[in-house]
């Protein structure tokens, strides 16, 4: 045996290797059950409690539900108008039973809001009864920025509060390489006339 080695120094390496390897799988294991969770629940969350929530796409059973536990009065689709598709259908048709106005937009989480497109929003928020439900399809991204810019522009919440709704918690991953950054820059160029000047 060469001099300055020893039988157990092999093992380190194998060690530190099964060690990042079980972290690594710890760490997907956990991101599984958050991401199963938010499938599960439809990211269902509370913003302004009797006042504003958010979701992904629900399942009717799950969204009848949701209408009656929490009297929601209008649903704010950012998905927009799609007749052909069942999910759609089977909204309007419940929110019509349930006398809740249902108001279509549609976003794209890939691209920054227009002036025109946020102008429309604080009109619709401006005009419909709460409880409102606020969706899109994930409710994460397009959810996410509709949340904020509540937040910010009717509740008057300070940036950080407004912010955290554009955040991992709801399942947005606002990083400059991420494909729904839009979101997050959308938000930043309106700070100014959100009230959040030095940002």
């Amino acid at each position: 045996m060469p001099a300055g080695t020893s039988r157990g120094s092999g093992r380190k390496p194998a060690l530190w290797r099964r060690g990042l390897a079980a972290l690594a799988g710890g760490g997907l294991l956990l991101i599984g059950l958050y991401a199963g969770w938010f499938y599960l629940n439809g990211n269902l969350h509370t913003v302004v409690p009797g006042e504003l929530y958010r979701s992904g796409t629900l399942a009717p059973d799950r969204l009848r539900e949701v209408i009656e536990s929490r009297g929601i009065r209008t649903i704010i689709n950012l998905r927009g108008r799609a007749e052909a598709r069942d999910w759609y259908r089977e909204e309007a048709r419940i929110a019509g039973e349930a006398n809740v106005r249902l108001i279509d937009m549609r976003w794209s989480a890939q691209r920054e809001l227009t002036e025109q497109q946020v102008a429309e929003y604080f009109r619709v928020l401006a005009d419909v009864p709460r409880p409102i439900l606020i969706h899109c399809r994930s409710g994460s991204d397009r959810t996410g920025l509709a949340a904020a810019l509540y937040l910010a522009a009717v509740k008057k919440a300070d940036e950080f509060t407004a912010e955290l709704q554009l955040s991992p918690l709801f399942g947005h991953i606002g990083l400059p390489f991420a494909p729904f950054y839009a979101m997050d820059e959308t938000f930043e160029r309106l700070e100014p006339s959100l009230g959040y000047p030095d940002s």
